[in-house]
């Protein structure tokens, strides 16, 4: 998730930008958890931190104190329920490469499903965050089965209890997640199966190489 939104996106995408607010939250957090403890290395690695800070020294900023707006109702759920539709997806394939493969989510409408559009808002998608944790080349979200499923498919089947707002919102759903073979090539720059040939980038990386984003 990390190294595709570090090393494929555009320097100033959106995703890669927020995933180095999240790595530079991270690491503030982490020094100055340590810093009581082990006070000189706290000092080193704060003082070569390469962005600006509100103080000279880690004892100077004061204990760690949590922006509110990284509270939101329902994210981690969300994320919850994504890992465990990964873990049966990844456990369908015996080990093989997760990027040859395109996973089919199948969820009835409901809260669970509305939690996975806060993921992937497009039905099919291979840069979504819904796809990022599925590790997948492609993730598809579904409210049915697809006509075309083959009856000797591999079906996997599970449930998520969701737990929002301390227990006053409780929901059992169930959901399918089919991993069916991806059938394009493997794009030499991100890796994902994605590409009309193994010599030409896919779409997105033909965008992000060009200067315009990706889509």
């Amino acid at each position: 998730l990390l190294s595709c939104r570090l090393y494929c996106e555009e320097a100033k995408d959106p995703k890669r930008r927020s995933c180095l607010t999240v790595l530079a939250q991270a690491l503030d957090v982490v020094v100055r958890s340590f810093a009581p403890i082990l006070p000189h290395l706290a000092e080193e690695v704060f003082q070569y931190i390469p962005y600006k800070k509100d103080s000279e020294g880690v004892f100077r900023t004061g204990w760690i104190n949590a922006s509110s707006a990284w509270k939101k109702p329902g994210i981690e759920e969300a994320i919850e329920g994504a890992c465990a539709m990964r873990d049966s997806f990844l456990g369908s394939i015996s080990g093989k490469n997760a990027l040859e493969y395109e996973v089919i989510i199948v969820i009835e409408p409901g809260l669970l499903f509305e939690l996975m559009e806060a993921l992937q808002a497009e039905e099919t998608s291979s840069v979504s965050q819904l796809n990022e944790i599925m590790m997948a080349s492609q993730t598809t979200l579904l409210t049915e089965l697809p006509k075309e499923t083959p009856a000797d498919a591999n079906i996997t089947k599970g449930t998520f209890l969701i737990n929002l707002e301390g227990g006053d919102i409780c929901e059992q759903s169930s959901y399918k997640v089919i991993a069916r073979p991806m059938a394009k090539a493997k794009c030499p720059r991100c890796r994902r199966y994605t590409s009309e040939s193994s010599s030409t980038p896919c779409p997105r990386c033909l965008n992000v190489l060009a200067g315009k984003g990706s889509t």
